[in-house]
């Protein structure tokens, strides 16, 4: 997995805040799971962006194996929209928009686990459109070829901004 840090402007400073990257397979897409849960806190959102094939029910599952979930239990919930899965560091909840509409959002019970001590991973978040919280994590997950994906990782508010920069941090340490 390649990482880089992106340079984006604030104010007409540089400061690095989405990391750039590309997986080479979905192992690595699964080891970037594995990382972001490791530095997760109860009440974090994760976002999965990307078109179907993506990876990002593999990047769930990376997150809930980094929680010390079952990898087992992890898959997509399109049929069911919302995974709760207790029993790791921290419970997961893993929701997929992709089959809703967003006036169908508030028979989900999405909100209670914004509100949990758990951390929620969700599927197709464009269906939530404003209601998405705003302060979470977008995961940009993008074809370049059969098996890689560019991934872009980028935070939206201060509480998410410290779990990317955790994420970046890590991988600054493991070039060292």
């Amino acid at each position: 997995m390649n990482a880089a840090g992106s340079t984006r402007s604030n104010r007409g400073q540089a400061d690095p805040i989405a990391i750039d990257l590309v997986s080479h397979s979905s192992l690595h897409t699964e080891r970037l799971g594995e990382r972001l849960a490791a530095h997760a806190e109860p009440g974090d959102v994760i976002a999965l962006w990307g078109e179907l094939g993506t990876g990002k029910t593999v990047l769930a599952r990376g997150i809930a194996i980094g929680l010390g979930i079952d990898e087992d239990a992890v898959t997509s919930p399109t049929f069911i929209i919302l995974h709760e899965h207790l029993g790791g560091r921290l419970p997961l909840y893993h929701l997929d928009l992709y089959r809703l509409t967003r006036s169908e959002l508030g028979s989900t019970g999405w909100e209670e686990a914004f509100e949990s001590a758990g951390v929620t991973v969700i599927e197709w978040p464009d269906r939530a459109g404003d209601e998405l919280p705003l302060d979470r994590v977008d995961v940009r997950l993008e074809h370049v070829a059969e098996t890689k994906r560019r991934v872009s990782i980028e935070p939206t508010g201060p509480r998410s901004r410290r779990l990317v920069d955790a994420l970046r941090d890590d991988a600054f340490k493991e070039r060292a």
